[in-house]
């Protein structure tokens, strides 16, 4: 089974407007609203490509209602906890506006409530995977990630972490199964600026060096590397299609690479399908289904 954990999740409010002027009334020309955050969309995708798995994580107030309601009516499988202090955030996402979002802040969670999740986890077996994606409240330690896999270390559970910085980093002695940095974030760890796919490749082998087992990394309009854990490396340009909506990309591909390794276990089909994956939300309104995804697969094989 495949367990997604989203210790932040949000409600999506993503608008259109016809132009943004600061410091001015801007109205909306078009609304919509989704459960969202990393984990959840890893969920939901696996779910649309027929992989079983269960959404974890925190939820709060009333929007954490409406989350659960969303996430019900999508017909995934979840599990999530009732926090008392706050209320779930709302992310506002500027469409058509350079990419521009403002999130919230999310509820405050105590030690009482981690506990719960622990107890949780505690439940997960070997050839279980657990995806870890990301961020989490202030009120979190950046060691929250690296507590959950020394405490599941050992058990024969892969691990996924799709997170950035600290949270990425104190993580890679655990050697998780695969870590999804976009290149941004890739150069940032470095301090360095990665333009191309073959400059990403030795920096993804550094982080292999630190503990990462396959290193998949997200490059938007240049399309993706993946350099697997047997020294492979497999890289693609973007398949070609117009960009709708950028949110929820790199988590899709995520999910489509686990639902690739899932199929037949071989790194070269999971890449794949990620960036097949990955491709298919960004060109839709909605997060990937099935049938997009397939449509893609098929051009990548195909060319």
């Amino acid at each position: 089974m495949i367990y997604t954990v989203t210790f932040n999740p949000s409600l999506d409010y993503i608008v259109s407007m016809n132009g943004f002027e600061m410091g001015m009334t801007n109205r909306t020309i078009g609304e919509q609203i989704f459960p969202g955050g990393k984990g959840i969309n890893v969920s939901i995708v696996l779910s649309n490509l027929g992989i079983e798995n269960t959404a974890l994580g925190f939820t709060a107030g009333f929007t954490g209602e409406k989350i659960e309601q969303e996430t019900r009516a999508m017909g995934l499988r979840t599990d999530f906890l009732r926090v008392g202090n706050g209320f779930s955030r709302i992310n506002v996402k500027l469409k058509d506006y350079d990419g521009t979002e403002i999130n919230g802040m999310g509820p405050d969670m105590t030690q009482d409530d981690v506990g719960k999740l622990y107890a949780q986890l505690d439940k997960l077996a070997e050839g279980d995977v657990l995806v870890l994606a990301g961020s989490v409240p202030k009120c979190l330690p950046d060691s929250i990630y690296r507590d959950i896999l020394e405490r599941l270390k050992g058990r024969g559970i892969l691990f996924v972490v799709d997170a950035t910085k600290d949270l990425l980093l104190n993580v890679l002695e655990y050697g998780p199964f695969l870590i999804k940095p976009n290149s941004h974030e890739l150069g940032e760890i470095f301090g360095v600026e990665l333009h191309t796919r073959e400059e990403v490749v030795p920096y993804a082998r550094k982080l292999q060096e630190k503990g990462a087992g396959n290193v998949l990394v997200s490059m938007s309009g240049q399309g993706a590397v993946l350099v697997d854990e047997k020294g492979g490396v497999h890289a693609l340009p973007a398949p070609k299609g117009t960009l709708v909506n950028a949110v929820g990309a790199g988590d899709s591909m995520v999910a489509g690479f686990l639902a690739g390794w899932t199929e037949k276990r071989d790194y070269e089909h999971a890449f794949r399908m990620g960036i097949s994956t990955g491709s298919a939300s960004a060109f839709s309104e909605q997060l990937a289904t099935k049938e997009e995804v397939e449509r893609i697969f098929f051009t990548l094989e195909n060319a």
